[in-house]
């Protein structure tokens, strides 16, 4: 018999409630994924702004979660574990979580996870693709972080080899999209936006891609930097900034650079399955070059849906399903939120 996992996710700007059902054959399968995002609430400050998120949050919760219930026609007394995001995140933010999480599983009588979010992102794949094999490596990309990660065991076998040593390739998107006046976040304008341009009009830098880099972490900083450069030459000069162009050449120097390395970190690892996963693996040149260099390298790709992508409870839910199957003693009801949680640590 299926076990029903509830997953709560506030790490951010999306309040997000999933529920997954645990097969005893080791699937998981989705059927509920509410999300409510405070994103606009942000949007004329450029970022995510943690008073704001942490208020959003508490708004949110008890209607994101009467709709999970509903959408998958369950009531609460179905629940037999409750997972939550612990860290890393906000620390406001994940507050409201993990006591709302606190508060169902006592409610409930049922064990309770708090689970890394940036494991959640890998979990997550489950989902769609089925048990991950071990196995496999992460390209985590979002927002706040770039990393990629060597994955022995979802439930709790995960080892950092890569990250950004400064901006996580998200974050200069939402800068660069500021520099060319498009919306916050900047992720999608910017997609949009180079499909129209030539990825090849501008010689962006690839970061930390010299002889003497770490082979396997990123920067992306001196990228946005040469971005605001360029466009302030351009500017000075009295011309219009080709905004298609100056998208679709810094898209492409991110892609290369996350790919790349990403590839090259599997084969010498000798690693058959590559996930990628974050918000910014909906990115439509991401998932292409990515797609084309695994297929040449003769690694099985496995990117989840947009919607799995960002931020929400469905992720956690997962991950939660993991720690539990795989017989990890559940958090204790004093669990406290975790704002650095380092990601080999799957559970608190």
């Amino acid at each position: 018999m299926a076990r029903i996992i509830m997953g709560i996710e506030s790490s951010c700007d999306e309040t997000g409630v999933g529920l997954v059902a645990a097969h005893d054959d080791g699937t998981v399968e989705l059927l509920a994924d509410e999300v409510a995002s405070s994103v606009e609430q942000h949007a004329r400050f450029g970022g995510v702004v943690p008073e704001i998120a942490s208020r959003a949050h508490l708004e949110a919760m008890v209607p994101t979660t009467r709709r999970a219930f509903d959408a998958a026609g369950l009531s609460m007394s179905d629940v037999d574990a409750v997972a939550v995001t612990a860290g890393p995140g906000l620390a406001g933010a994940l507050l409201v979580g993990v006591s709302a999480a606190k508060a169902y599983a006592a409610a409930l009588d049922v064990p309770l996870y708090g689970v890394n979010h940036l494991a959640g992102h890998i979990a997550v794949d489950a989902l769609q693709h089925g048990p991950l094999p071990t196995p496999c490596l992460a390209l985590l990309v979002s927002g706040g972080h770039t990393q990629l990660l060597r994955v022995d065991d979802i439930a709790g076998a995960i080892t950092e080899i890569g990250s950004t040593v400064d901006d996580a390739a998200g974050e200069a998107y939402d800068k660069v999209a500021r520099l060319l006046d498009l919306p916050y976040p900047g992720g999608p304008p910017i997609d949009k936006a180079a499909r129209d341009g030539d990825p090849h009009a501008i010689a962006f830098p690839r970061g930390m891609t010299g002889p003497r880099d770490a082979p396997f972490d990123f920067s992306f900083s001196g990228l946005k930097t040469a971005v605001a450069r360029w466009v302030e030459s351009a500017q000075g000069r009295g011309e219009q900034v080709p905004v298609a162009d100056v998208a679709a050449s810094f898209q492409e120097a991110v892609a290369d650079v996350l790919t790349a390395k990403a590839v090259r970190a599997a084969t010498e690892a000798g690693i058959g399955t590559l996930v990628v996963s974050g918000g910014v693996a909906a990115n439509s040149r991401l998932s292409a070059l990515a797609r084309e260099r695994c297929a040449e390298a003769g690694i099985e790709l496995r990117i989840p849906r947009p919607r799995l992508c960002t931020d929400n409870g469905a992720m956690i839910a997962a991950l939660g399903a993991h720690v539990a199957a795989a017989g990890h003693k559940p958090s204790s009801l004093d669990l406290s939120a975790n704002p650095g949680l380092p990601v080999d640590t799957v559970l608190v």
